[in-house]
């Protein structure tokens, strides 16, 4: 008779997180594994101060930030400014281009992706 097992490491292997942030249907997905787990609806930097284009990672990650924004901060390497993914204190701005540049949702999706991503985790922004 034979027994066969999973994979240990398969079986017990935290999932990989990415995120994708496309500006122009301003939308950002959670991809899970290299597959698109979640997407969530977004505002992005206004004309003047646009969301920076690139792939970067995140850096630091904190708990009620304060003032717009929302519930939760993480922040990007992102060249040229202080960026990052952060919940609002206005959801009316979500699915329009408002802000300083950064990518806002909703507070409950913000705390969602925060509680599943790291720190060093890939952000890549179309």
């Amino acid at each position: 008779m034979f027994i066969s097992y999973p994979d240990y490491e398969e079986l017990y292997r935290a999932p990989r997180y990415s995120i994708t942030v496309n500006t122009a249907e301003k939308r950002m997905n959670l991809y899970r594994d290299g597959k698109v787990f979640k997407t969530y609806p977004i505002a992005i930097g206004k004309p003047s101060t646009p969301t920076p284009k690139g792939t970067f990672k995140i850096v630091n990650k904190s708990v009620n930030p304060g003032g717009p924004f929302g519930a939760r901060w993480m922040g990007l390497n992102a060249p040229n400014g202080d960026y990052g993914i952060h919940g609002t204190n206005n959801p009316s701005s979500i699915g329009k281009a408002v802000s300083n540049g950064c990518i806002r949702t909703y507070n409950n999706n913000v705390i969602e992706i925060f509680n599943l991503v790291s720190i060093d985790t890939i952000v890549t922004i179309v």
